[in-house]
């Protein structure tokens, strides 16, 4: 009978039927004390992955491969609901967190759920342009500045964000990064990077995804659709390195390369590059 009523029930109800059930379970289970106030309703978190896993995988690789401090001040572009800033509320003792996001709703549920329990931690809502989670951005990507003060944060890191942005982008995003970073600061960021052996394996089918497009209006990297390029973007490692030097970013070598292309062994699924502003 259930199955026959719903069957009538436009898929837009359906969805906004879940999303309140999903929220009153949250809310239920967090009140009784049988759930992690800090894991999202289901409805509201959309990356994949196990949440808890990847953010403590994250966690560990800021302490060991780009020597975060529990005092530092700590910039999160791309936050999410919040997946790499749980970790982080237990080690940021005496320094402090900032996220930002461009979905709003993402935004809305940290300031609720860290923000009054972790007074050190903060989320801001970035209003940019994306065709799929905010068409009616008032900002480019390529022309957004950060909202904060010149060299004020001692890291900055973005996981699975440059994999989704455009050049002019990526480029506008490594100058402001640069801008916000303390003199002797440091960044980590995620890519999907082109190399000989990435290349290599692609064409032997070996990677998670196959990158199959050049387009002429997007040098230096490649595409998984060329319909809708931002789904997934791979960057010849040459060009990475170039825009590091424009914008006064010192690569820690080596590069981490992770196992999206059928690596048999990578320190992280993506490719990881670390880097400290150049004075």
């Amino acid at each position: 009978m259930r199955q026959a009523i719903t069957a009538f029930i436009p898929h837009r109800f359906k969805v906004q039927l879940r999303r309140i059930y999903d929220s009153l379970e949250y809310n239920v289970a967090v009140r009784i004390g049988r759930r992690d106030p800090l894991l999202p309703p289901n409805w509201l978190h959309f990356a994949g992955g196990d949440y808890a896993q990847i953010g403590e995988h994250f966690f560990r690789l800021f302490v060991d491969n780009a020597g975060l401090k529990p005092h530092e001040k700590v910039l999160d572009v791309g936050c999410g609901t919040g997946r790499i800033a749980r970790p982080l509320t237990k080690y940021l003792r005496d320094g402090s967190y900032d996220g930002i996001d461009i979905v709003a709703p993402s935004i809305m549920w940290c300031q609720r759920a860290y923000t009054p329990r972790h007074p050190n931690f903060y989320f801001h809502f970035a209003d940019i342009y994306n065709k799929k989670y905010n068409p009616a951005g008032k900002y480019q990507a390529s022309e957004y500045s950060f909202p904060f003060a010149t060299s004020a944060f001692a890291f900055v890191f973005l996981t699975s964000v440059f994999t989704h942005m455009l050049p002019q982008d990526l480029e506008n995003y490594l100058s402001e990064i640069n801008r916000v970073l303390k003199s002797d600061g440091r960044c980590l960021i995620t890519y999907f990077l082109l190399t000989q052996d990435s290349l290599k394996l692609i064409d032997e089918k070996a990677s998670s995804g196959a990158f199959d497009y050049e387009l002429p209006e997007l040098p230096g990297c490649r595409v998984r659709s060329k319909d809708v390029p931002e789904d997934a973007i791979a960057y010849d490692e040459s060009r990475i390195r170039e825009l590091y030097q424009k914008y006064k970013l010192n690569i820690s070598e080596p590069i981490r390369y992770g196992s999206w292309c059928g690596r048999k062994k990578g320190l992280s699924y993506q490719d990881i590059v670390v880097a400290s502003k150049l004075v």
